[in-house]
């Protein structure tokens, strides 16, 4: 199997400091991309470097927060300046505010807004006229959450900037595609601090404090694993042997790879001269509401 190498390419990873994006920037620099490691967080960005730095990779740090037209500039400046050009935007940047829908606030809703969707819209954008300028393709690869697809309790602005990411990989990749620019959507499964605030993932918790191996029923049957379970994914997308990928929904977590489908018509009905309340309630169960969607994250069974 030949290794996938990354040499010459130039790749700036959000919210990068730790977790999920920290594993990101890891397995694109040893694969040899030069790394702009994003975060807001200088000292945990400045880890990350030097810990790529002593593997023989090449990174550099830019701290700010994600969000802004201006932030995104910046991290795409850096990486231009610095190493000559850009090839690859991955857009991990994220925060959290979980709250149940009358609790939410204002600014809950916003600030998770601004860093997932917008932050994500900013730094594409800016990626992107870079890409035309070089005239020499370039990876968009937007992390989306299984969240974003079927929903999760507590999560309203969560969800729902996820799943305007996933929106936003299938209309970039129609409008790049003459650039020779994919755009593709990762959910990862990995066990972060958000995934350990989960009451029935305790148990696993002490697993992975105690270097245990997390059971099958999170690794193969939920798709759970660890950060750095989900790297290689991103490394995949990025290299020249994902060049005619774009437009999807891609998971990886523990051992379960997954493509997601898009969403489509499953069942329709038709009724000459249009429909009324009535009409739709008496056909209903027969026709497009004989069997419903299911929604929400499952969660493992207990081995």
């Amino acid at each position: 199997m030949t290794a996938i190498q990354l040499d010459g390419k130039v790749a700036v990873v959000t919210g990068s400091g730790r977790g999920v994006g920290r594993e990101i920037a890891k397995g694109l620099a040893r694969a040899g991309a030069a790394v702009v490691v994003n975060d807001v967080d200088k000292a945990a960005a400045e880890e990350v470097v030097a810990t790529i730095q002593a593997e023989g990779g090449q990174a550099l740090a830019e701290v700010v927060a994600i969000g802004s037209s201006q932030a995104a500039q910046r991290c795409v400046d850096r990486a231009v300046q610095e190493f000559g050009r850009l090839d690859i935007m991955c857009t991990n940047a994220g925060i959290l505010r979980d709250k149940v829908l009358w609790n939410m606030s204002d600014d809950d809703f916003d600030a998770v807004i601004d860093t997932h969707l917008r932050g994500t819209f900013t730094c594409a954008r800016a990626a992107v006229r870079v890409f035309r300028e070089q005239n020499d393709g370039g990876r968009l690869l937007l992390v989306s959450s299984i969240a974003g697809q079927r929903g999760n309790f507590g999560q309203t602005n969560y969800a729902a900037a996820k799943a305007g990411i996933a929106a936003f990989a299938r209309t970039w990749a129609i409008e790049c595609a003459r650039m020779g620019v994919t755009v593709n959507a990762v959910l990862p499964m990995a066990f972060t601090q958000m995934v350990a605030t989960i009451p029935s993932m305790a148990p696993y918790v002490d697993m992975i404090a105690q270097g245990k191996p997390l059971p099958s029923s999170l690794r193969s049957g939920m798709g759970l694993g660890l950060p750095e379970d989900v790297a290689p994914l991103f490394v995949f997308l990025a290299s020249d042997a994902a060049q005619e990928i774009t437009g999807q929904c891609i998971g990886l977590g523990g051992d379960k790879l997954t493509l997601w489908s898009h969403p489509q018509e499953i069942r329709s009905a038709y009724r000459s001269g249009g429909w009324t309340a009535e009409s739709i309630a008496e056909a209903w169960k027969s026709s497009v509401g004989q069997q419903l969607e299911t929604y929400g994250i499952p969660m493992p069974a207990d081995e």
